[in-house]
């Protein structure tokens, strides 16, 4: 920052675990982004909570990455502000009519997907036992294995795991699948996430079936755009329930409605009025800057770091 020059800047967390090193800092500003609980994670580093405490003691405003997060912490500071997961429409879109990707080409239909990291949060129990219920479905899981040992993952001849790949790739394996699944088990790492697959699967049109996730089932379940299950006789009658709606006009409509309130350029926008507000009265309250009365025209932004 010094070597740079730069002496007017906002400082944007999205971990506590940057704290420690960061605390000689003097920004105009301080945002909190807090995406997730990060002390619920397996192997979540012990120091988390005592930092993320002194955070939310030195952050000016607090986002949190979902409604359900937003519940929890929403006692914890004065200036909190829910965005749950939102979507680059047009890249998830464009996978539409692409040529089944080579190492997918030759698995059969109907193709059940997820992609995504493949870790604790996954329900391994309804995996296998969605595999051997329901043998003529293919399940594909795509996806870096991280945090467990993908020797405890099922093995069967309708379960295919793919690997990771690119965030360019994605649309491409996506547009040809039948339904979209997100297998999610029902434990601490899992209470506060909110997807951002939801709206990718939605927005290519793919039928999707859910476990119970909280930021899933509202607004996703409760509007009728998802299917919610969590047992393995549940999932498997949504997953019928889903191959038969892809020709639902009427749920289309309705996917497409909500979808067009969901964009990322709309998420940042939201922020930034927030962050320019926050700013605005920071400021006053300094006696750093002088403004008009309702209005936020003259604020100078800093950079974001």
């Amino acid at each position: 920052i010094s070597k740079n020059k730069i002496e007017d800047y906002l400082l944007w967390y999205i971990t506590p675990m940057a704290i420690p090193f960061s605390q000689n800092l003097s920004p105009r500003m301080v945002v909190y982004d807090c995406m997730d609980e990060l002390s619920c994670f397996k192997d979540a580093n012990p120091d988390i909570s005592k930092n993320e405490a002194q955070l939310l003691r030195y952050a000016d405003v607090l986002f949190t990455g979902g409604y359900n997060l937003y519940e929890y912490k929403k006692h914890m500071h004065y200036n909190i502000h829910p965005f749950p997961s939102s979507i680059d429409q047009k890249h998830f879109e464009s996978g539409a009519g692409s040529m089944d990707p080579a190492d997918q080409a030759n698995i059969a239909h109907p193709r059940v997907g997820f992609f995504g990291v493949i870790d604790e949060r996954l329900d391994i129990e309804l995996l296998d036992g969605l595999a051997l219920e329901m043998p003529s479905t293919q399940i594909i899981l795509i996806g870096p294995v991280v945090k467990i040992d993908p020797a405890i993952l099922p093995r069967h001849k309708n379960i295919h795991y793919l690997g990771q790949k690119t965030y360019n790739q994605l649309p491409a394996y996506l547009a040809n699948w039948d339904i979209a699944f997100l297998p999610f088990a029902k434990n601490d790492s899992t209470r506060f996430i909110s997807p951002t697959k939801t709206p990718e699967y939605l927005c290519a049109g793919k039928p999707v079936v859910s476990t119970s996730i909280h930021d899933v089932v509202n607004p996703y379940g409760t509007m009728g755009l998802v299917h919610i299950a969590d047992t393995v006789p549940e999932f498997s009658a949504a997953i019928h329930k889903a191959l038969e709606q892809a020709d639902d006009k009427e749920w289309w409509k309705n996917v497409q409605e909500f979808l067009k309130t969901n964009s990322w350029d709309l998420t940042w926008s939201k922020m930034k009025k927030i962050i320019l507000e926050t700013l605005e009265k920071k400021d006053i309250h300094n006696k750093r800057y002088s403004y008009p009365t309702d209005t936020l025209i003259n604020i100078s932004y800093p950079t974001i770091l």
